[in-house]
């Protein structure tokens, strides 16, 4: 978790595929996307902090881990209907289930996690120019993360600090581990 404090409050979290339109199937199993997991912060219908992470799969032994490195305990967290949610409670989360059919006054499913995942696609499709490589997703992913959580900043100071903070507690990289297959986590 890199010492970073972890989410709390009402938190949405839902699963999302990255990656370009490709024929085939649709839905959480669709191949040749990557699939993240997204977790993001509701402050007075608004979004606050967001933490995002590339899973294996929808399941419970890919989304609980998350769930507990990213998510204070004893937080609502809101989430669609996915069965792999379902422990949520018996991990001392609140659990809040949104479903389309319960949805009064039209409102979205999960309008602030989507968000998030809307203007991270369209960030990598802009900055990156539809240049998803599955090997860096990790570094793509981490950079988003770091812009959207320092947004409102107000000291340019505490930014600078920040970063270098980050520069010394983690070792260099050698261009090999960057661009190696299974570093793109």
């Amino acid at each position: 978790m890199n010492g970073r404090s972890k989410l709390k409050g009402i938190v949405e979290v839902d699963e999302v595929l990255i990656g370009g339109k490709k024929p085939g199937k649709r839905g959480r199993s669709t191949e040749g996307k990557s699939l993240i997991i997204v977790a993001v912060e509701v402050v007075d219908r608004k979004t606050g902090r967001t933490r995002i992470s590339k899973i294996p799969g929808a399941s419970a032994q890919s989304l609980e881990p998350f769930i507990e490195d990213n998510i204070k305990k004893g937080s609502k967290v809101v989430t669609d209907g996915w069965p792999s949610y379902s422990r949520l409670t018996e991990m001392e989360y609140v659990h809040e289930i949104q479903l389309p059919s319960a949805m009064e006054d039209g409102r979205e499913v999960l309008p602030n996690v989507h968000r998030i995942a809307s203007l991270l696609k369209r960030w990598l499709l802009g900055t990156h120019q539809s240049y998803l490589n599955k090997n860096k997703l990790r570094y793509y992913r981490d950079e988003y993360v770091f812009r959207y959580n320092r947004r409102t900043a107000r000291s340019r100071d505490l930014l600078f600090l920040r970063l270098i903070e980050q520069a010394v507690t983690n070792g260099p990289l050698s261009f090999k581990q960057i661009v190696e297959k299974n570093h793109g986590s």
